[in-house]
Order: C-alpha cells, then structure tokens, then sequence
C-alpha cells in the first residue's frame, strides 16, 4: 500500500489520491501522481554520430553533405563548425557557419 506523500505547498500530511492526481486535504493543492514529460526531457543526453555526447560550446565536423531547405545551399561534408547550441524539439543543434544561421540534427555532426 503506497503513502500519499506531504503536500509540496504546505507540507501538511493529510494528503490523498485522487485518480492521477494527489489532493491535499488542507489547503486543496492538486499535483500528479507521476513525474511529467519535462524532466525526461531536462534528462535527454545529445550524441553524436559516433555516441559522444555533445555540449554547449563543442566543435563538430559535418558528416555528410546536407541540403539546405528551400535554398540552393549545400552544407558541405567536412565543414567544421566551432561553437555549438544544444536546443530542444526535432533539430537538436542551433549552429552558425559562413552561410548562415542553421538548426542541424546531430546524427549528421561528429564531434572533434
């Protein structure tokens, strides 16, 4: 049998749960039961194409030669890029090259 933990705004004991959620009795705080999306997310390690994990601030070489979306530009393989900015969402690497300003995915970076 599990045990309602104290409310974390509180920190009164007479908590319960109530579905997903538990409910302090006290002062009516609701908070989940179960740690949400974000901490997996603050929690997510980048790698590269070898599995080295990257950092803010790392130097990477490109892997292979990567179009550029609605432009001519080609990113050539090869191509070192010095400072990197690790983001969230589908392109994890905010970078800045000669060409511009690029969002790349590290799976076509390898750290140097």
């Amino acid at each position: 049998m599990s045990v309602a933990p104290a409310c974390p705004q509180c920190t009164l004991e007479n908590t319960y749960p109530d579905g997903d959620q538990f409910v302090c009795a006290d002062c009516g705080f609701e908070w989940p039961q179960t740690e949400s999306a974000p901490q997996e997310e603050a929690d997510a390690v980048i790698k590269d194409a070898n599995g080295q994990v990257l950092q803010d601030g790392d130097a990477v070489v490109l892997i292979k030669d990567l179009k550029v979306k609605g432009s001519s530009t080609v990113l050539k393989q090869g191509t070192k890029v010095k400072s990197i900015r690790l983001v969230g969402g589908d392109h994890e690497v905010d970078c800045k090259m000669d060409a511009g300003n690029f969002m790349l995915k590290a799976a076509f970076l390898k750290k140097v």
